[in-house]
């Protein structure tokens, strides 16, 4: 994710988000809770964050000042893509919006699990889909990948770019501290052999290897890949050479999954098995 594509998404970034996290003032050292407040979360690139002064330009300011209108004195959160997160306080709201930074801190809302989603390119908005809901529930980065039953072909530049959108919507919306990664188009073998970690594939003609277990086998796993087929599924020379590759088939249970939910459900998954969605334990 590059500072350019969180420029261009910027004109869509406001989403109301509630913070309950460990804070860190600028003037202190020590840490405490944030308060309890509803606050617009912004991307940024992390140039526009020079010490405790913060400058926003472009159709974000055009976004804070005519569309939101929000004034000097209002609190809004701005994310660096780092992990870092900064409460600011706005001063100035003219042709740039120039606020001060009141609190800061590191974002607790990512996975201690890394979670690759290697999707095959599906055919209209479905791609989308998968980017926006993966992204809300913690998915690190995406892979699209192209497989023997690919309807659609290679995305345009156009709508990449719209990914990168999707995605950064995606994470403000769903309170995280990163934009996930999206990573180049791959040839299905060639993301095979380029994987690494431990890798999962759910497929429907795997009975017996559930992903559930296949998760409790690898407890200290800190990243895990997810292969999800097309619309019309893996072939089974894909899945012969996926195997010898070290990558694991899996079953998601008896009922058969589209292509645009199964990489959803999988991601829900390992994230339940690592204990990812009990309450926030804060101290």
């Amino acid at each position: 994710m590059t500072d350019n594509h969180i420029k261009i998404a910027a004109n869509q970034s406001a989403r109301i988000a509630e913070r309950h996290c460990l804070a860190r003032s600028p003037q202190n050292a020590g840490y405490r809770p944030f308060s309890k407040v509803v606050m617009h979360r912004f991307f940024i690139p992390p140039d526009w964050i020079k010490g405790d002064r913060v400058v926003i330009n472009g159709s974000q300011a055009r976004q804070l000042r005519d569309v939101l209108r929000l004034k000097p004195g209002d609190l809004i959160t701005v994310l660096d893509n780092t992990g870092m997160e900064y409460r600011v306080r706005l001063v100035a709201v003219k042709e740039a919006v120039i606020g001060e930074v009141v609190d800061q801190c590191r974002s607790q809302n990512d996975p201690g699990v890394e979670i690759i989603l290697y999707q095959a390119i599906l055919k209209g908005n479905k791609f989308d889909f998968v980017l926006q809901k993966c992204t809300e529930i913690g998915v690190s980065g995406f892979v699209p990948i192209l497989c023997e039953r690919c309807v659609a072909g290679s995305p345009s530049d156009t709508r990449i770019n719209r990914w990168h959108q999707i995605l950064i919507e995606a994470a403000e919306q769903s309170r995280r501290g990163k934009v996930p990664a999206l990573y180049p188009v791959m040839d299905f073998r060639q993301a095979c052999e380029k994987a690494g970690y431990f890798s999962l594939l759910p497929w429907e003609g795997e009975q017996n290897a559930g992903i559930k277990t296949a998760i409790s086998n690898v407890p200290d796993a800190r990243q895990m890949n997810i292969f999800i087929g097309p619309e019309g599924g893996f072939t089974q020379s894909e899945v012969d050479f996926a195997r010898s590759k070290g990558i694991n088939p899996v079953t998601l249970g008896r009922r058969i999954l589209r292509a645009e939910t199964a990489g959803l459900v999988a991601g829900v998954a390992i994230l339940y098995e690592r204990d990812e969605l009990s309450g926030a334990q804060l101290t």
